[in-house]
């Protein structure tokens, strides 16, 4: 069985959750504590597992694998089944252009470790932090709204009717966003792909509320 080294709050985590849910892969949940002990994602233990110090970490028999689009794309190729992304070489890289969009320009800036650096060592406040956050989603999201709504009326997912690795970026990140109070009302295409989503068990039952570490509400 394959082991998903995460945490119920982290967002690429979160991606990670809903592509084995859709593959109907089995894997066992360990939890690394992103706050607890200063962060169990620096210990020595988990170090040894995983260098870069991040989740999550996907272990497949002897195969070891970091960071979520990786890890997807990795699902995609040996676990067919449910494609998350299409045949087309041109539609294959409209989805990319658009997951990679979140997962490489908009989710690094609003990042655990990022805003923990703004206070900890550029001794940013509160309020500065969020403003610094709510900043660069906005810009993410403004642009995502634009490109989504190409497709507002071909279908419930990102790229209308076909479920995509889009949608396996999106719902997390928008998650993420609501954390911080971030207002959505400027982004209706976005919010409605969300509620479809959700309304799947695979989006579902990756929610960071179902997940067996959440216990800690306030962490």
């Amino acid at each position: 069985m394959m082991i998903l080294y995460g945490y119920w709050r982290s967002t690429a985590a979160y991606r990670v959750r809903i592509g084995l849910n859709l593959k109907q892969l089995e894997f066992e949940s360990r939890s690394v504590h992103l706050v607890k002990d200063g962060g169990q994602q620096h210990s020595a233990e988990y170090r040894a597992l995983n260098p870069q110090g991040l989740v999550p970490l996907l272990i497949d028999g002897d195969t070891r694998i970091s960071q979520s689009s990786a890890i997807l794309e990795y699902l995609e190729e040996k676990y067919p089944g449910l494609a998350l992304l299409p045949g087309e070489p041109e539609a294959r890289a409209a989805v990319r252009s658009l997951y990679q969009s979140i997962a490489c320009d908009l989710h690094p800036l609003n990042n655990l470790r990022v805003l923990q650096y703004l206070e900890r060592v550029l001794d940013v406040d509160k309020d500065s932090r969020d403003t610094w956050y709510h900043h660069w989603i906005h810009k993410g999201f403004t642009a995502l709204e634009k490109e989504l709504s190409v497709h507002a009326g071909e279908g419930n997912f990102s790229m209308g009717e076909s479920l995509s690795m889009v949608d396996l970026f999106l719902v997390p990140q928008l998650y993420n966003a609501r954390r911080f109070n971030v207002p959505l009302d400027e982004y209706p295409r976005l919010t409605a792909i969300e509620q479809h989503c959700l309304s799947l068990s695979a989006f579902a039952d990756a929610r960071p509320e179902a997940q067996p570490d959440a216990v800690l509400k306030k962490d």
